[in-house]
């Protein structure tokens, strides 16, 4: 084995230290994903504000029975303030769909973005410290060991009570244990979770919340998107075998 070509934008499914140390290379599949999972996160954001998936589930059992002043009442998303961690391609395609929304944005990120591409966002030096004005938490930083269990019970006290989360990033960066307890005690009005921690096993607590909106990991889940991510795949196996530089080499 020479090469790698990951069929995906993160690595987090290879131990890229072991591949160094063999000379292996390994390249993934960026750019082209950014627009397919910000859509999943704004149709998690709304499907856990809006309660959707219990209306749904409502309408299958039959146990709808009309129109009623105050059924499943959920959560308005204009004006709500929504705080991005880790402000790449996809937060800020996040952040475009959001405003569209009415939200404000707020984000934390390595680095400050320039002027024009923040287009208004709050930036926080500090995650931590953001929290507190986050209606609604998206994630969007990568998985390492640093981030392993970001958000934890700690950090959703820090929230403000009712606050929706969502995350599209991987499911090790929440600790389900705090974040199904939170759930489950009200402290947070809903998640939107696309990925978990050891998918597809993921955690049982899940199912049984009604404020759960899940999906089985379809960020990048579109015709168009995989067979983009197919094809960058493909050129980096070309570019390797043509002897020339893979143009998405991670190692």
């Amino acid at each position: 084995m020479r090469i790698v070509a990951t069929f995906s934008v993160g690595t987090d499914h290879i131990d890229l230290n072991a591949a160094k140390a063999r000379g292996l290379i390994v390249t993934n599949t960026p750019d082209v994903l950014t627009d397919a999972t910000a859509d999943i996160a704004l149709l998690l954001m709304l499907g856990a504000a809006r309660r959707a998936s219990e209306g749904e589930r409502m309408i299958r059992a039959d146990a709808w029975t009309g129109w009623t002043p105050t059924q499943l009442l959920g959560t308005h998303l204009g004006g709500k303030r929504l705080g991005i961690i880790g402000m790449g391609r996809i937060g800020q395609a996040v952040a475009q769909r959001a405003r569209a929304f009415g939200m404000t944005i707020h984000y934390s990120n390595r680095r400050r973005l320039p002027a024009e591409q923040e287009a208004g966002a709050v930036h926080h030096a500090d995650p931590e410290a953001m929290l507190a004005v986050c209606d609604v938490l998206s994630l969007h930083f990568p998985a390492t060991p640093e981030t392993t269990r970001w958000l934890n019970a700690e950090r959703i006290e820090r929230l403000p009570p009712g606050a929706i989360v969502v995350n599209t990033a991987r499911g090790s960066v929440v600790d389900d244990e705090a974040l199904i307890a939170a759930l489950a005690s009200g402290r947070l009005a809903a998640a939107g979770l696309d990925v978990f921690e050891n998918e597809p096993n993921l955690h049982p607590g899940y199912r049984g919340l009604e404020n759960a909106f899940l999906l089985p990991h379809l960020g990048s889940a579109t015709v168009e998107t995989r067979n983009a991510m197919g094809f960058k795949a493909l050129d980096n196996l070309d570019a390797f075998f043509a002897g020339a530089a893979p143009p998405d080499r991670v190692v």
